[in-house]
């Protein structure tokens, strides 16, 4: 293979959006993803989403260990395992985040991240249905449509906010703090991931070369600089050099890892392990954070994505997305949502109500199951939980996956916050536009008031929100906790930097892949940057 300018490690959210941009800047980059092509129907039809996460071929299920704040329950976290990553197996919400989250990053040492300096790329990257204006973009490569399973209790429940004081806001906008219908990552009905956007939709003179189906085994350093990876392909151990530097943009879970096994990490732990240390940075795998949140489940007498699922109606379904790409199959993981604060002296929302109309039960596998009967579920997430957890190294084999150490509910105040949610969500619930709707609560259940009853519910029914960031963050170049400079790049290292969620100082508001792509391609321009200062 020839040797390329860069080498970008993981075709993900972040580093499609990389590849994408650092080749259409002229450069010769190739990109080494560990997993299949995302041009997969069960990856493309919106609805399909729940047969790939979890699913070996497409996810890479990781295992966290027991979480003591969750009554020792061991969750599997998902991370994409093709090209495109998260954004070709996630539930499709786009969303920002507030202001205040990038402006707390600048305040936390990622100088240069603040929201006018993070507002450009955002708009860049997008092509908003919505059209464009001084906060949103057109023209990008990543589609941000409506959604087109539209079902009428949702505008009901969008009413309902309303009635119960949240004002109706564009969240892409200028203020990301009300009530809306969810915006999506898709074109045309169907999902656009970020490999789809950067890469198969490709238009620069000079097209990537995408290795697929290669395990990047460690980094190659050489007097501290990152000159090429070894790499597993067809059973056959390779070597790749690159003439320029590396980008890692393997995600908040593998990213850490890779480091570590490169020799890049907390030397005693790397010790530990027996891998030889390069470069002490006790940063690595730190600072671990994911958004938490639990439903609330309502039985009722409208028509929701329930009915269109089975028999007759089902049918119709797919013929309908067939011929329009609209319905039930186009439907994402939230249809409607409002960003409130529980309390009036927080700086920015704390919760993220998410409404859907359907809702799911669990079978005896524990697998996810749509319900029968027509339901509707709010998810109520908590934007800024306090733990802060760790990836770890397994042993010093590549092919081991990383040890997730992470408590959900181990701060007592995150979960009251959760229960203040919970009475956020039931108050939208008993408003008139969408109660007349409501034949019953299923979960947590009407007769469950009481605080410490709803904190035990909390407790025991709260989930991970899937948005792990923060393990490899920004910050200045002396905080001896950072991991990457405001550039992004590796602190005490030469050619090489990091561009994925693992660089998230702290989590925005909302999901969080919007903001993954956004830092692969505002990354793009600082590993252009130094590369210019370093010719």
């Amino acid at each position: 293979m020839v040797e390329p300018d860069i080498i970008v490690i993981g075709g993900g959210s972040a580093g499609a959006a990389m590849t994408g941009r650092l080749a259409a800047a002229g450069l010769d980059v190739t990109l080494v993803e560990a997993g299949a092509s995302d041009r997969h129907l069960k990856s493309r039809v919106p609805a399909l989403t729940s047969s790939i996460v979890q699913n070996p071929d497409f996810d890479w299920c990781y295992q966290a260990e027991p979480d003591a704040s969750l009554g020792g329950r061991a969750d599997v976290w998902p991370a994409g395992k093709m090209l495109g990553g998260g954004s070709a197996l996630n539930g499709m919400m786009f969303i920002r985040g507030h202001r205040w989250d990038y402006d707390h990053w600048a305040d936390l040492g990622a100088s240069g991240w603040d929201y006018q300096s993070v507002l450009p790329y955002f708009r860049r990257m997008e092509d908003n249905e919505r059209g464009a204006d001084e906060w949103r973009g057109t023209g990008g490569p990543i589609s941000v449509s409506e959604g087109r399973a539209r079902y009428p209790i949702t505008e009901a429940w969008l009413a309902a906010a309303e009635a119960a004081g949240i004002e109706r806001r564009d969240l892409n906008g200028e203020t990301a703090e009300g009530v809306d219908y969810v915006q999506v990552s898709q074109r045309n009905g169907e999902r656009c991931s970020a490999a789809r956007g950067y890469l198969h939709d490709f238009k620069g003179a000079n097209p990537p070369h995408i290795v697929l189906e290669a395990q990047v085994l460690r980094i190659l350093i050489e007097n501290k600089r990152a000159v090429g990876i070894v790499y597993l392909q067809d059973g056959q151990e390779k070597t790749l050099r690159a003439k320029r530097g590396v980008v890692l943009s393997a995600g908040a879970m593998n990213t850490p890892r890779l480091l570590m096994l490169s020799g890049i990490g907390p030397a005693e732990h790397l010790a530990d392990k027996g891998v030889p240390v390069h470069h002490d940075l006790p940063g690595v795998g730190g600072n671990l954070q994911d958004h938490v949140g639990t439903h609330v489940v309502n039985e009722v007498s409208a028509h929701t994505l329930n009915d269109d699922a089975r028999g007759l109606r089902g049918a119709m379904s797919v013929l309908r997305y067939a011929l329009s790409r609209s319905g039930a199959l186009s439907t994402s993981i939230g249809h409607a949502q409002a960003f409130v604060k529980s309390r009036p002296d927080m700086p920015a929302p704390n919760l993220q109500i998410s409404f859907a109309a359907f809702a799911f039960d669990f079978d005896e596998q524990g697998r996810l199951m749509l319900r029968k009967n027509a339901s509707v579920s709010t998810l109520v997430g908590l934007m800024r939980p306090a733990y802060r957890g760790r990836i770890s190294l397994r042993s010093s084999d590549p092919m081991a996956p990383p040890v997730i150490e992470h408590q959900q509910l181990s701060c007592d105040d995150d979960i009251d916050q959760i229960v203040e949610g919970i009475a956020i969500a039931r108050e939208i619930l008993q408003q008139s536009p969408v109660a007349k709707y409501i034949t019953g609560e299923l979960r947590p259940g009407a007769a469950m008031t009481a605080p410490e009853d709803l904190r035990g519910y909390v407790r025991m029914a709260a989930i991970p929100m899937y948005h792990p960031v923060g393990t490899a963050r920004i910050g200045k170049p002396e905080d001896p906790m950072a991991v990457v400079d405001p550039d992004l790049k590796v602190i005490g290292m030469e050619g090489l930097w990091v561009a994925d969620a693992s660089v998230f100082p702290s989590l925005p508001a909302g999901n969080t892949n919007a903001t993954a792509i956004m830092v692969g391609d505002k990354g793009s321009d600082h590993v252009l940057k130094g590369l210019r200062i370093n010719a």
